[in-house]
């Protein structure tokens, strides 16, 4: 059990850096990192600062959908971790929250 920071990161699923989706450069990139793990959440409906809302529902299907990148890790890496989503995000919101964490044991490999 202990603190942490929770950083998550909104974006739309058609980001992309080069070739390669938003989402999984800054997975690859929280990996090489070191930091304990990252998440991708795809959305099922939302809006951002455009106020166009993007959703799933069939009538109005839409291939931009709100997509969140969830990492926690220890306050100190994550916030050295910032600089690299300063290079990626160019639209998009970040939020850092304080955490509280009860770890279980992973799976021994």
């Amino acid at each position: 059990m202990g603190s942490a920071l929770r950083l998550t990161v909104f974006v739309g699923e058609s980001d992309t850096v080069g070739h390669r989706p938003l989402h999984s450069e800054i997975v690859h990139r929280a990996q090489r990192a070191g930091l304990a793990g990252a998440s991708v959440f795809r959305g099922v409906e939302g809006f951002g600062a455009s106020s166009r809302i993007h959703t799933t529902r069939l009538l109005s299907l839409s291939e931009d959908l709100p997509v969140a990148i969830v990492i926690v890790d220890d306050a100190q890496r994550v916030r050295e971790f910032l600089p690299e989503l300063d290079e990626l995000v160019t639209e998009g919101l970040v939020v850092l929250d304080e955490v509280e964490v009860i770890r279980y044991p992973g799976r021994a490999e």
